[in-house]
């Protein structure tokens, strides 16, 4: 029985120990899920963070873009759209010199319209008539002409003119070259007032010039 008692001790205490490492094995996997439950919270709440950061990030990407939109639209919408038409009317003072005849001055009126393509360039025309100094008397002018602008500003801009006139008198119709400059002031979004000075005929023999100051009008 002594014999016995021994190896059975042993064995009992073999399965105590292995019963108390089976109970370890089996509390260590338990054990395991909570710290992945607990991570999981943490991770999703790390995405969300990342999402919410990323959203933010494109809304401010979106708002600044859009600030920057905003100065080129306001911009576009004030630039003048081409080609742009305008009609004019002037007070024309005009001044016919001569070498071997007669000479004279006067006032009359003058309309003008024309078409601008460009800040740059465009093309007018003039119209005539009125007035008379002693022997001469000036029935009608016609011309058209090339037009170069010199913006300075929004508002101000200076011009010259080149192109040929026919010019009628009341004893004779001539034509010729014709050039001149002026310049111009916006005092609305569609008016302007200007003055220029124009050489209508420039020969060896006799001059013809007219200052005019007037209004114009802008569609």
């Amino acid at each position: 029985m002594k014999l016995l008692a021994v190896p059975a001790t042993i064995v009992m205490a073999g399965a105590f120990v292995t019963t108390a490492q089976a109970q370890q094995t089996q509390t260590q996997p338990q054990a395991q899920p909570q710290p992945q439950a607990q991570s999981q919270p943490q991770t999703q709440q790390q995405t969300q963070g990342q999402t919410q950061q990323q959203a933010q990030g494109q809304t401010q990407q979106r708002t600044q873009a859009q600030g920057q939109a905003q100065p080129r639209t306001q911009a576009q919408a004030q630039a003048p759209m081409y080609p742009q038409g305008y009609i004019g009317a002037d007070a024309m003072y005009w001044d016919f010199r001569q070498d071997d005849g007669p000479s004279g001055d006067s006032a009359g009126l003058r309309l003008r319209g024309g078409a601008q393509f460009n800040d740059y360039f465009g093309v007018e025309a003039h119209l005539g008539t009125g007035g008379s100094d002693g022997p001469v008397e000036l029935d009608y002018l016609i011309g058209a002409y090339g037009k170069g602008i010199l913006p300075l500003s929004e508002e101000f801009r200076l011009y010259g003119l080149a192109g040929i006139t026919e010019v009628d008198f009341d004893d004779g119709r001539e034509d010729g070259v014709s050039y001149g400059a002026g310049a111009e002031f916006d005092i609305a979004p569609n008016f302007a007032v200007g003055a220029d000075y124009m050489r209508y005929l420039d020969r060896s023999e006799h001059t013809f010039d007219a200052a005019s100051v007037g209004l114009r009008f802008r569609f």
